[in-house]
Parts: C-alpha cells; sequence; structure tokens
C-alpha cells in the first residue's frame, strides 16, 4: 500500500523529529529529508505537502542553507516553520530582519481565524517563539494571518499558492493549540485522510519481509528490549522457522536479564540461540573510557558474534535488527550534529558478512513500535518494557568498564527498579535508572571514614524519548531507595539524584 507521505525538509533544526512526530500523531506518514534534495527527488515520491523546519541560520548570510524558488511554485502546499518561514518570505520576494528584541517563549498569539491553518483556533491563543530574525516585509500575494505583540508577521499566507509560514512553533506542547494547527494543515490544506494505521504498518510490513527474504535464512539480533522484541516478531510470522534469533549475553545487562529475557521468549516457539560472551566483551572495553568508542566497539562485536553464529547455522543471508527512527536521526546526518552514535547505526564495522541488514522498524518512534508489538500479539509487559539501550550497562558506567563495577551497578540498579516497582510507579515512568559515576566522596559509615563510591539515580518522563523531563519521585521513595543501596551495596557510601532535562542533557549520561 502506498501511503499518503508529507515531506519534512530539515534545516539543521535539531529536534526536527519532533515535526514528524505530530504528523505521524495526526495519522498521516511523514519522512525526514535534507533540504538540498533533488526537486525532481521530492515529485517523484509525490507528497500531498511539504514542511520546512526552523534551524540556526540567518536566511540573509551567504551560506545559509536554501531553496530555489520552484519549490514554491511545484503547487504542493508548504507550511513553513520558524526558518522554514523566513526562508518562505525571502525567496518569494520579502525581506527578513534582525527582530528589535529576541522573541523565546511563550506569547499571546493574535489569528484571523478565517485562514485555513487557524480554523477552529481561538482568536487569541497562546504559542512558543524562538528566534531572532523575523519576516518584516511580506512578498507578492502573501497577507499576515497572526501577529504577537512584538511580531507584526507570526504567521504569513498565499492561499492561492497554498503557502503557509508561522514565526512560532507548532510542534511543541507550549503552543496549545499546535496540534490542531499542524492537522489543519494536513486535512484542510493538503487533502490527506489519514491512513497511518499500526495494525495496517505491522501486516504490509510482514508481507514486505516475505517477499525480500523468499526462502533465505535470517539472523535476529534479539536483544529483549522492546525494539529487538518486535522486529522478531515481525519477521518471526513472516517466515517461521527460517528466523533464528540470537540472544548475545554481552556481560553488560541488567540483573538476572538474561534469564530473563531467555524465559520470556520460550512461549513464541522462536529459534532461540542464547551466546555466553560476557568475557568476551569485557576484554574488548578493557582501558576504553570514551563513549563513543564503546558503542563503535560493542556495536561490532555484536556483528562479529553474528557472523559466527550464522557461519555455524550456514548460509544465512540476512541480519534483521531493531533499529528505530531516533536511533538514525540521533545517530547524525548530513545536517545535523552526531548526538551519540547508536551501535545499531553508527557502530556497525564498514565490512558485514551478510547479503544485507534489515531493520523493519527503521522509520518508527517508540510509541509507533510499542502500538505494532501489541498488533502482532507480544504481551503487554514485554511491549511495555522501559527502554534499554543495547550497549547495556557499559554506557552506564562512567569511564572503564569492569567486571567490579558492573557487579556494583547491578545490584543498585536492582534496588532502584524493585522500589519503584513496590512504590506502584513504573507504569508513570519512561525510563529510570543507576549510574555508576566514577566519582568518589568522603562518608562517614559505622563511625569510619570512608573513601568510596558515588551513585547517580536517572527517571525520567516521556513521549518518545526525544524530549524527557525528570521524574518527580516522591521524596520518601528516593530516600528509601538511597538507604538500601548505601546499606546493601558494597563500596557505596553517596546516592544523588539527576534532575536534567532533554534537552539539554540526553536520556542516558553516556
Amino acid at each position: 500500500m502506498q501511503h499518503e507521505l508529507v515531506i519534512v525538509l530539515d534545516f539543521g533544526a535539531q529536534y526536527r523529529q519532533l515535526i514528524a512526530r505530530r504528523v505521524r500523531e495526526a495519522g498521516v506518514y511523514c519522512e525526514v529529508l535534507p533540504h538540498n534534495t533533488p526537486i525532481e527527488t521530492i515529485k517523484a515520491r509525490n507528497p500531498r505537502g511539504l514542511i520546512l523546519t526552523g534551524g540556526p541560520s540567518v536566511v540573509t548570510d551567504p551560506n545559509a542553507p536554501m531553496v530555489s524558488k520552484t519549490l514554491f511554485e511545484m503547487g504542493i502546499p508548504i507550511l513553513g516553520i520558524c526558518y522554514g518561514a523566513q526562508l518562505m518570505g525571502y525567496v518569494m520576494g520579502g525581506t527578513v530582519g534582525k527582530a528589535t528584541h529576541r522573541e523565546y517563549g511563550k506569547k499571546t498569539l493574535h489569528v484571523n481565524t478565517q485562514s485555513p491553518v487557524f480554523k477552529g483556533i481561538k482568536p487569541q491563543t497562546v504559542c512558543w517563539m524562538s528566534h531572532t530574525y523575523l519576516v518584516n516585509s511580506l512578498p507578492p500575494g502573501f497577507e499576515i494571518t497572526a501577529y504577537t505583540d512584538s511580531c507584526p508577521a507570526a504567521a504569513i499566507a498565499n492561499d492561492a499558492l497554498k503557502l503557509y509560514g508561522v514565526q512560532f512553533h507548532p510542534e511543541v506542547v507550549h503552543t496549545e493549540e499546535g496540534t490542531q494547527i499542524l492537522h489543519n494543515f494536513l486535512y484542510d490544506v493538503c487533502g490527506c485522510k489519514g491512513d497511518w494505521v499500526m495494525q495496517d504498518f505491522a501486516q504490509e510490513t510482514i508481507t514486505a519481509l516475505q517477499n525480500k527474504i523468499g526462502n533465505k535464512k535470517v539472523l535476529c539480533g534479539l536483544s529483549g528490549g522492546v525494539d529487538s522484541s518486535v522486529a522478531a516478531m515481525l519477521v518471526h510470522q513472516a517466515v517461521g522457522k527460517q528466523l533464528t534469533c540470537i540472544f548475545v549475553d554481552h556481560g553488560l545487562l541488567r540483573k538476572n536479564e538474561g534469564d530473563e529475557v531467555e524465559e520470556a521468549f520460550k512461549q513464541f516457539n522462536l529459534n532461540l540461540i542464547r551466546v555466553n560472551a560476557g568475557k568476551r566483551f569485557l576484554a574488548k572495553l578493557q582501558g576504553i573510557t570514551d563513549p563513543e568508542k564503546k558503542r563503535k566497539i560493542i556495536g561490532e562485536e555484536f556483528i562479529r558474534v553474528f557472523e559466527e553464529e550464522a557461519q555455524k547455522i550456514g548460509m544465512v543471508d540476512y541480519l534483521v535488527q531493531g533499529t528505530i527512527y531516533p536511533d538514525v536521526i540521533e545517530s547524525g546526518t548530513q545536517h545535523a550534529a552526531t548526538i551519540k552514535t547508536h551501535h545499531n547505526v553508527g557502530g556497525l564495522p564498514d565490512a558485514v558478512d551478510f547479503k544485507e541488514i534489515v531493520e523493519p522498524l527503521r522509520d518508527l518512534f517508540k510509541d509507533e513500535v510499542r502500538q505494532v508489538g501489541l498488533a502482532v500479539g507480544l504481551p503487554a509487559h514485554l511491549v511495555n518494557r522501559q527502554p534499554f539501550p543495547g550497549p547495556g550497562l557499559a554506557i552506564r558506567i562512567i569511564g572503564e568498564v569492569t567486571f567490579e563495577k558492573l557487579e556494583v551497578l547491578r545490584e543498585a540498579d536492582h534496588i532502584y527498579r524493585a522500589e519503584i516497582a513496590h512504590a506502584g510507579l513504573d507504569n508513570q515512568i519512561w525510563q529510570y535508572f543507576a549510574v555508576y559515576t566514577g566519582l568518589r566522596s568522603v562518608g562517614v559509615m559505622g563511625d569510619e571514614r570512608t573513601y568510596d563510591t558515588t551513585i547517580a539515580l536517572r527517571a525520567v518522563t516521556s513521549v518518545d524519548g526525544m524530549t524527557a523531563d525528570w521524574a518527580r519521585i516522591p521524596h520518601e521513595v528516593l530516600e528509601r531507595i538511597a538507604n538500601r543501596i548505601i546499606n546493601e551495596v558494597p563500596h557505596v557510601n553517596r546516592v544523588v539524584y539527576d534532575i536534567t532535562s532533554k534537552p539539554p542533557g540526553t536520556i542516558e549520561w553516556e
């Protein structure tokens, strides 16, 4: 099935994926492409609409990312956001200048409710601004459709060409009616019907996998996490016994996790091979302190283990991975910085001994993956497991990874997770875990001076993992967790709680 498509053209907005998420949530499939994607390529994809993102550049600068005026004359509806709105105004013949006062944060927006993108919006609403430059004279054929007290052209429109620009950010939650604004653009301007449904995606993907794989053999790296579990089930339902799942216990899992994963997947009648490779991974990580190097080493070693197991099975053509869209985005693109390399994206070695790597979830966000998991019959307790990184505890230990540090972290993390569950908070927090900080501090235990390890606790709330806020765990729960860790885990004398949101931080510490 060919889905309706909206293309998001990226001009370097670090959180451009939020726009894609909002479009997907509205039931319309979209993809993020670089701003310099050839117009012929865009036309060939036959999109219902285009959205131009924000970005850090100034349109009047010589090296600013630019597009041809032809883009705006193709007859495809376009919504420009922030830099995208300025670009639209500039390319179509208007001018862009520096604002008298930089606008940042919540602002009262006065809108023309007759404009298609503001249908059903309150005449005065709240929007989120973040800009230094703005459109200060309109191009021919455009009109102002919204303003704030410091931004005369907070929204511009050319209804005849179906071109719309907003200086504010409708994709963020602080814009109170941003979801409706995007919905109006997608459905009333672009004419979308909304055919992006996860149950349909699951069946379409299974059919596509059957056609692609045929009668060939497939390996799947199964970690027990949500992404690899859903990927494994899609392939299992497509090709059955042609699939062999390799569960690599790299020695970097949480307490008892290897046994739990093995037990959980017995019920699905999967071909599952467990490879205990903890010593091998630890040897490779010896002396390594840089988190990017850790990720790349672990990624390559995963592939080498898969290759060895494939040779034992014989004639395996495909390797299946649970890569999802945020992995791809955060691993860096041509126009945005690498936040962190994911071991199953940027961490792959140059030479891989498989015909092809198959990533059935590569275009999905985490909450979409969960929906697919339910659609293919995975139980809710597996689908709703909190995210766990492929490199495991290696990136929750700051500095070199050793067996001794792993044992300390496993015990601390086990206590943390047990107490969160006991408090009934496990279904309210997106992700929570302990971090071995590598910091040592002075303490007093049993009337004696100690100089030992600090464990950090991290807990966040989120929808898709792209932005997150620190979880407000009750103080009495934190107190109980800290007391247990200090009293029950050797070599720990201090526990701290991380209250950093994403951005500016990431969810993981490394």
